[in-house]
């Protein structure tokens, strides 16, 4: 059911900079709690901001902001998307707007806000409310503690590391399907080992209750399991009269169960998204999500599509129509744009990685030098390694770069040393943070470590248990300290936070000096960490939050952060959703990259990497470049003969397409330079030679 676009006669003033689509979408039931709305928002159409109106939009017209709840997929989109609602609710309702929006605070991820209501359910879930949450890392560690319990770690054929165990057990518990299901899919090496996954993750989960900790996934699992009790639906549900979901598209079959749980019949239910951006399968996304939404209720959800783009040029917009129109299946919509351009994309032929890796260095300069700074030039690529002779070839000519990814500020070393601190005072049945806390100390090993532990389990205080544990002699200096520690965490209020951290910083410091060489730099990211902790109200808010939507500031110097005021953007497609370029260079447009071999099977996979060259495509504003090597050198292999493989233009540019495109062939004087002068006469007649062989 469309949904017709509203009489632009006496709109309200700050409806007037939207289009007629975006302003049906926004006025879609008037202010009060309507039907539900699927707002299919196509790529640069204004989705973000379509979705601040909708709700300033509901705030204007009396709706209670308490009882809004915003889901996006960072806690940063919901800070940004609170600030969009109180400017655009400024300009009706003055100084009271800000009052109100910042009563908004239902805002946030699909996990921080099932942390919220699971530790106000926990009683009638029979849920300690203190429970700690695990991170990746973390969880991969329990995972593999109880592997080793159950002597899995000592088969005479190779068992799953505990990497790939909890990726199995996330992909069965976020896909809602059965193991044997999964392991065929998506881990079919391991398929084997089912029945032994099977009792491994049964372990896994009793670990978890013991320990009273939950992982990333049990926070929409246990949200899941209270939604499918009719009282504790009914009871969330009533909590909200509008919940408004922003990037349906990437939402996994747990999440689409726990909204439709919540409200049955659809009513003040409004979601948005793209299905030709759906691109997360690897995390269990299911595009099917937002394909089959209209049809969930009865009458059907109102679709509101938003086509108009504002990023990309007509020309770039024609191409990836093309593009995407041969998609299996997918909601009707051709992007257009107002802003006209001559300049067709390129599609580019190259020799080989080399020169590949030369055309995008020469037209990134060319670009620069006609005054396109290069950070906003940008070179995409399906895989992490595509980008390997770029970075050689950048290198050399001193373009400064960064690439998306590395490791994450929270990943690093020191910093998870201390939140393990935090996290071991506030929950002493967490073994994970325990073990690697109490092995900081000298002396101290996985024994001493799991005895204290144990010892303290066993005690009627945890601070008791560890007091009187007698420590190894190498540790007796240091066990004291660290007992008076843990003693003044665990009786801790919320009045000395964020003193806490930074008494465990001040204990971990000449442990920090002893571990690290670099602690100078190191400590630099702790102090950073304490301001980040001053901005939360208590110690059990900052683990959540830290834990559930970490900063993505990068530590451990890999090398200088900027090597000039301005440098090149190299990324994954899948990371660069959402970002966009004045310039985009898409690397390696041949089968065998994208589509990716490893997707090359089934429909549901091809339409997936349909979708991503798509999603490359529409990063673009002005000028786009898909660059075709004849050949490129396999990953992975090993090092004899050539390893290269020949290649041919990606499937998803077919014949058809090319009238889209401007085609050029590098000229093979790029690559390989002037050419050198010839010798006045053969020094060896070598073709003489071969003549003679057979004479």
């Amino acid at each position: 059911m469309d949904v017709a676009a509203p009489d632009s006669t006496a709109l309200p003033r700050y409806l007037d900079r939207l289009n007629p689509a975006q302003r049906a979408a926004v006025e879609h039931g008037g202010g009060a709690v309507a039907g539900p709305l699927l707002v299919i928002a196509g790529a640069g159409s204004g989705k973000t901001n379509t979705l601040a109106h909708r709700v300033a939009h509901l705030i204007v017209a009396g709706a209670d902001p308490r009882r809004i709840l915003l889901m996006t997929f960072s806690r940063r989109a919901a800070a940004e998307m609170t600030r969009r609602v109180e400017r655009i609710a400024g300009e009706v309702m003055g100084e009271k707007a800000g009052v109100l929006a910042g009563g908004l605070d239902w805002a946030g991820t699909f996990h921080s806000v099932g942390a919220r209501l699971l530790r106000d359910h926990a009683p009638e879930i029979g849920l300690d409310p203190a429970f700690t949450i695990h991170d990746r890392e973390d969880s991969a560690d329990l995972m593999n503690l109880v592997r080793h319990e159950r002597g899995l770690s000592k088969t005479e054929s190779r068992f799953p590391a505990k990497g790939t165990c909890l990726a199995i057990y996330s992909r069965a518990v976020n896909s809602q399907a059965p193991l044997d299901e999964v392991l065929g899919m998506a881990f079919p090496w391991c398929a084997g080992w089912a029945d032994e996954l099977r009792g491994l993750f049964a372990a896994y989960v009793e670990a978890k209750q013991a320990e009273n900790v939950l992982d990333f996934d049990d926070l929409l699992l246990y949200w899941a399991q209270m939604a499918a009790e009719p009282g504790l639906a009914a009871a969330m549900g009533e909590r909200f009269d509008h919940i408004l979901v922003d990037e349906y598209q990437d939402t996994n079959r747990l999440q689409a169960s726990i909204l439709t749980a919540l409200k049955p019949d659809g009513r003040g239910l409004t979601v948005v998204g793209d299905d030709a951006q759906s691109i997360y399968s690897f995390r269990a996304a299911e595009v099917r999500n937002i394909l089959d939404f209209p049809a969930l209720f009865k009458p059907p959800a109102g679709v509101v599509t938003l086509d108009r783009n504002y990023r990309s040029t007509e020309t770039i917009l024609a191409a990836a129509n093309a593009v995407i129109g041969e998609a299996s299946e997918r909601f009707a919509k051709n992007l257009w744009s107002e802003r006209r351009s001559s300049a067709k994309p390129r599609l580019v032929a190259v020799r080989d990685d080399a020169g590949q890796a030369n055309y995008v260095c020469d037209r990134v300069l060319e670009e620069r030098e006609a005054g396109t700074a290069l950070k906003a030039q940008a070179v995409l690529f399906r895989a992490a390694h595509h980008s390997g002779p770029l970075e050689v070839e950048l290198t050399r000519r001193n373009i400064p770069f960064v690439k998306f990814g590395g490791l994450k500020f929270l990943d690093s070393a020191h910093v998870k040393d201390v939140l393990a601190v935090l996290r071991f005072a506030e929950n002493p049945r967490d073994r994970v943070a325990g073990f690697r806390v109490l092995q900081l100390m000298p002396g101290v090993g996985p024994t001493t470590a799991g005895a204290a532990i144990e010892a303290m389990g066993a005690a009627l205080d945890p601070a008791l248990g560890l007091s009187a544990f007698r420590a190894p002699a190498r540790s007796e200096m240091d066990w004291p300290a660290f007992v008076d520690l843990f003693t003044g965490l665990r009786t801790s209020s919320a009045a000395k936070w964020p003193a806490d951290l930074e008494r465990a910083r001040l204990w971990y410091e000449p442990h920090l000096e002893r571990i690290h060489e670099d602690a100078a730099m190191r400590r630099a990211d702790l102090l950073q960490l304490e301001q980040i902790a001053s901005s939360y109200p208590s110690r059990e808010r900052f683990l959540t939050d830290l834990t559930l939507d970490p900063p993505a500031a990068s530590s451990d110097r890999p090398g200088p952060p900027h090597l000039d005021e301005d440098f090149l953007i190299l990324s994954t497609i899948h990371s660069a959703k959402g970002q966009e370029w004045k310039n985009v260079f898409v690397l390696n447009c041949v089968d065998g990259c994208i589509p990716i071999d490893l997707a090359a099977g089934e429909s549901a996979e091809l339409d997936e990497e349909r979708r991503l060259l798509y999603v490359a495509m529409t990063r673009a504003k002005d000028s786009l470049d898909l660059v075709v090597p004849q050949r490129f050198y396999v990953h992975g292999q090993a090092a004899r003969g050539d390893r290269h493989v020949y290649a041919s233009r990606t499937r998803f540019v077919t014949d058809r397409m090319l009238p889209h495109f401007e085609q050029l062939s590098w000229p093979l004087s790029k690559w390989l330079g002037a050419a050198a002068p010839a010798p006045a006469a053969p020094v060896v007649d070598l073709r003489q030679k071969m003549r003679n062989m057979w004479r």
